[in-house]
This record gives C-alpha cells, structure tokens and sequence, in this order.
C-alpha cells in the first residue's frame, strides 16, 4: 500500500524531537488505570508477567502491548495505550519481557528485539482462555520490531491475529544501534547501558560461568553489551548476527495481515534504514506513517492520548 499521509501537528514547543522524547519518557503521566497481574510460566522453566486491564464492557477484542529497551508495562507509552484501547472497548494484556517486571529472571537469557518465541506464548496463553475472538498486537520501540517481525516469520498466525502496529520501530537494529550510539544521542545511550550493565550483577552471581565481572566491567558501548551479554545469552555468533538475524526489515514483505508502523521522521534513534518505504509500497498489508514530528515514542497530543495510540485505534477498527 501506499505510504500513509500523516496530520499530527503538535505545538511548537514538541515539534521538537528531543523535547517530545524527554517528555514522554520522563514526565508523562496515566492515571486511573488499574492493571491485574498474570505470570505466565514458560515451557523452558522461566517467566513472564503480563499486567491486565479491562474495558467497561465484556470485551471479545485484546491487544498484547510490547513494550521497549529496559521498559515495562508501567511505563506511560504502554499504561497509556492500555487505557485507550480500554476507552475503546478492548482488554489490554501488557507484556512485561522476562526480567523487566521487578524481579530477576530465572535463566540466564533474558529478552531482545528478536525474541518472538515469547510473544507467541503469550498469543497461545491468550488463545487457550478462549475469551477473545480478535487479537491485536502493538509494540513500541524494541517491541515494536519484535511485533513487525512476529508477523512477518514462517509460521502460520492463528486467525485470531488480526492486526499488528509498530510505534517508532527499529526496523534495522545495526543502523538503529548506531544512530543511538551517536553523539547526539549520548544522554540515552548512556541512560540505557547503565540500566542493561545493572542487571548483569544478579545475573553474574546466579550464572558465575557464564559471565565474570571482568566480562562485565568491559562493557564501555550499547555494541559491547550485546557482544558480551546479548549474544552469547541468546545463541547469536556476536552483536552483528544478532542485528542480522532480528532485524524486523528482511520479515515486512511476507506480512499477510494489515499492519502499521508509525515512524517519526525527526526520530534521532532512527536512520533511513528504518523507514521500510519499498516494503510499504510493495506489500498490500504493511501500512506506513511518517509524521514530520514525535521523536522516539513522544507523539503528544490533547487530554494525554497521544497521536500514536488514537491512530493505532482506529487502524485496528478500519482495518478488522
């Protein structure tokens, strides 16, 4: 299909990426939205948590909310989500990835970009309650390429799943890491190996053979983590196979249901390797929007829904 037109125009002062991106990650708060936690126990002996939130009204619809790099499903892009998609009529089931609820996983892998072995167990757990007739996806940032490429693998979707959106998806990780790993992102970069490193000192002393603390103290850049930690957790040769092999792109054209992404073009996480235009043409089910604003995840709007979860919305009840 056609690359989607794009009308999101906020005020002045958030047409400005950085201060769009600061303040929904930093300032940004949901309020009145009650979440009922789920752990899912996983068939390799771990866990994941899953925080619930309902509609008003008996719902046959949910949404899986993915959430992104060292986030979780209290961060206000997903309680956000989560309570429109509740306005609207349809169950929330946010994703907290293995590691990312409060408490340390059990094995020594934990999550990354490519990891869809778990989204489909969370799909399966979904589809044996037998609740829900219609299944939506939408993953933000990491999540959002894990969602994307989910839809796009060998394997055969369960009818349920009618549609999947990615919001400010890296839909290259090598090039997307890089941009990250720019001087203009330095305060992020920064931000998200100080949280990823924290996490590897339980790891180290549940898994002592695994990683040492010299492995550890020898992490200087986002690319050391995933060549010390990332890929040898996860069966990956090394940081570049693991960009190759998860990246999202190389999975757009087999997507056979109706799927969005939203990329904003004053993204400073996200090069031109992420904004998939040929993919979009070509495929009859991948849509794309490029809003001129937004920045990473920050497309602010009035009364706090933002640009990305009212467009999400109404993708879902256009397309399905």
């Amino acid at each position: 299909m056609p690359v989607l037109a794009s009308d999101y125009n906020p005020t002045f002062i958030f047409k400005n990426g950085h201060l769009s991106t600061v303040y929904s990650g930093l300032f940004r708060r949901i309020e009145g939205l009650e979440q009922q936690r789920e752990r899912l126990e996983l068939a390799d002996g771990d866990f994941i948590d899953l925080d619930w939130s309902y509609s008003k009204t008996k719902s046959e619809k949910v949404v899986i909310l993915l959430h992104g790099l060292e986030g979780n499903a209290q961060r206000p892009y997903i309680t956000g989500s989560a309570k429109a998609f509740n306005v609207a009529g349809i169950d929330a089931c946010a994703v907290n990835f293995r590691g990312c609820s409060g408490e340390t996983n059990r094995l020594f892998r934990s999550y990354h970009s490519g990891a869809t072995e778990d989204l489909d167990a969370v799909v399966q757990c979904i589809l044996k309650q037998k609740k829900y007739t219609e299944i939506y996806i939408k993953g933000v940032s990491l999540g959002g390429n894990m969602a994307l490429k989910y839809a796009g693998e060998e394997r055969v979707l369960p009818p349920e799943v009618k549609a999947v959106i990615g919001v400010s998806a890296p839909c290259n990780l090598h090039s997307s890491l890089k941009e990250l790993m720019s001087p203009k992102n330095y305060l992020y970069a920064k931000r998200f190996k100080k949280h990823l490193i924290e996490k590897l000192y339980p790891k180290q002393k549940m898994f002592p053979d695994s990683i040492s603390l010299s492995d550890i103290s020898s992490i200087k850049t986002l690319k050391d983590f995933d060549d010390i930690y990332t890929s040898r957790a996860h069966g990956f040769k090394n940081a570049i196979d693991y960009y190759e092999k998860c990246s999202c792109r190389q999975f757009l054209p087999n997507i056979k249901i109706p799927s969005l992404i939203i990329n904003a073009k004053n993204d400073s996480f996200l090069d031109e390797e992420c904004y998939p235009y040929t993919e979009a043409e070509k495929n009859r089910n991948l849509y794309l929007k490029v809003p001129e604003f937004g920045g990473h995840v920050g497309f602010i709007a009035p009364s706090n829904i933002y640009y990305s979860e009212k467009t999400a919305i109404k993708f879902v009840q256009d397309m399905v």
